[in-house]
């Protein structure tokens, strides 16, 4: 009995000593998984902490209608940054047109937080919101990059009896009710306000202007007509009708002249005498909420593009500059423009923040 109880012993005690063996093994392996786990989701956090990628396709508002300069921007934008690899995830460009730019910046606006949602603009978001047409300003939204530089330009018809911007300034100093403005925007918009201040440089008394809006871009057709004088807009929008010989410009906003076929022989403002220059830029936003980390990556994209050799002759074929801004100088930019733009409007009193 003696042995049989020794035996018995024996074997419960190898038992005991093989279960709590296992038991170190499996702990042993676990802690050895654990530990793997979370070295790869500390490599993962790592990743995801110093290098945003996008996750999905990306959406490019032009707040307009098609053809015009943002959306114009937009598509030559998107088109470089996908077909010369620069983003990999497919950019595509919708339009989404209304009150000056209002309507697109609510819709971004709406998209806070996503990364996946780009729009293009231009001093409107200044001025339409400090004109009390928007509820949505330039510090609503992140400031990614500027990309260009634009510039407006006033013409009249081919038959027109001004020859340069100083014999219309000359006209409208006597009476600056006697010419009719028209421009695609509205009154305190990009188009009034560019021709405002280089009125208001040659003298003329700017209160008394006569600016008419035609928003569906009649402009051009009714100084054709004659319902209309002089038309202030972006000089793109001008070049083939002065190639064709419909039109006159009278001068460009450039300080100096523009390079290329038929913008070449636009004279600048600055070599009539009028010292004053107006330049559109153009940049990309994202709506409030992204993080560091997702506005550098979208940064250093607009750099290459704005780099690239696909996009400067794109710049070249409209007549465009190159004016790169990253994220904080742009931000920057846009305090000190809106700034500057609020006297103007103030003496228009068209101000109504």
């Amino acid at each position: 009995m003696k042995k049989f109880l020794a035996i018995l012993l024996f074997v419960f005690l190898l038992g005991f000593l093989a279960a709590c063996g296992g038991e170190d093994n499996e702990e042993s392996q676990k802690d050895s998984d654990s530990n793997e786990e979370n070295t790869e989701e500390s490599s993962e956090g790592s990743a995801e902490g110093g290098e945003w990628t996008p996750e999905q396709n990306i959406e490019m508002v032009a707040p307009a209608g098609a053809g015009g300069g943002w959306d114009t921007t937009a598509r030559m934008a998107a088109k470089v940054l996908n077909e010369e690899g620069i983003i990999e995830e497919s950019i595509g460009v919708v339009n989404k047109e209304g009150a000056g730019g209002a309507i697109g910046w609510s819709y971004i606006a709406n998209q806070e937080g996503d990364p996946h949602s780009l729009f293009v603009s231009s001093s409107p978001i200044l001025l339409v919101p400090l004109s009390g047409q928007s509820d949505h300003g330039h510090e609503d939204f992140t400031p990614i990059a500027n990309v260009i530089a634009d510039y407006g330009a006033f013409a009249v018809r081919e038959d027109a009896e001004w020859e340069n911007l100083s014999e219309l300034f000359e006209q409208m100093k006597e009476d600056p009710s006697s010419v009719t403005v028209v421009g695609t925007s509205s009154p305190g918009s990009m188009d009034h306000i560019q021709f405002v201040r280089f009125a208001k440089a040659a003298g003329v008394d700017i209160t008394k202007i006569k600016y008419v809006s035609a928003p569906d871009a009649g402009g051009i057709t009714q100084v054709l007509n004659g319902s209309a004088d002089v038309f202030s807009t972006g000089v793109g929008e001008v070049v083939e009708q002065a190639r064709a010989g419909e039109i006159r410009v009278l001068a460009v906003t450039s300080e100096e002249r523009l390079e290329g076929e038929t913008l070449s022989e636009f004279p600048t403002a600055k070599e009539q005498g009028i010292d004053e220059k107006f330049i559109n830029w153009r940049g990309f936003f994202g709506p409030a909420g992204m993080t560091d980390e997702q506005v550098a990556y979208y940064e250093q994209k607009f750099k290459e593009l704005s780099e690239s050799d696909a996009f400067a002759e794109i710049r070249t074929n409209y007549g465009w500059n190159e004016m790169y801004m990253g994220s904080e100088e742009y931000k920057n930019f846009l305090d000190e423009e809106k700034e500057n733009l609020k006297g103007l409007l103030e003496e228009l009193d068209l101000l109504n923040e």
